[in-house]
This record gives C-alpha cells, structure tokens and sequence, in this order.
C-alpha cells in the first residue's frame, strides 16, 4: 500500500482523530459504542487500502517503487 503525500496526510488525521476518541474511552469520558481498537484498525486498514486502489497519484506512486 503506497499512499501519495494527500492520502498520506487524510490517513495521518483520520488515525489522530481515533486515537483521540480512543483517549477519551479510555478516560471514561465517552463510550465509543463499545467498538473494540483492533476492529478500528481493521476499519482503518480497509479504508486506507479501498482510497489509494482509486487514487490515481497513489497508484502513480505504487508503479515508481516498483
């Protein structure tokens, strides 16, 4: 999974932004659904790997390290 610099960045936030929710759960101050961290992970790898097969500068990327 190569990500060009945009994708890089959204998945550099979106991984911010549930280790944050995470923090929180674990401070007892939201309860997150009772989602577990390794079915987020699961999610976020998923995500990650579905946005850079339609990226075209990621697939550009994939091609150049080769």
């Amino acid at each position: 999974m190569c990500l060009c610099e945009k994708c890089g960045k959204m998945m550099a936030l979106i991984v911010l932004i549930l280790g944050v929710v995470y923090l929180l759960v674990d401070l007892n101050i939201w309860s997150f659904w009772g989602i577990k961290w390794w079915t987020a992970v699961f999610i976020l790898a998923g995500l990650g790997m579905f946005c850079s097969g339609g990226c075209p500068m990621c697939l550009e990327e994939g091609k150049k390290k080769k």
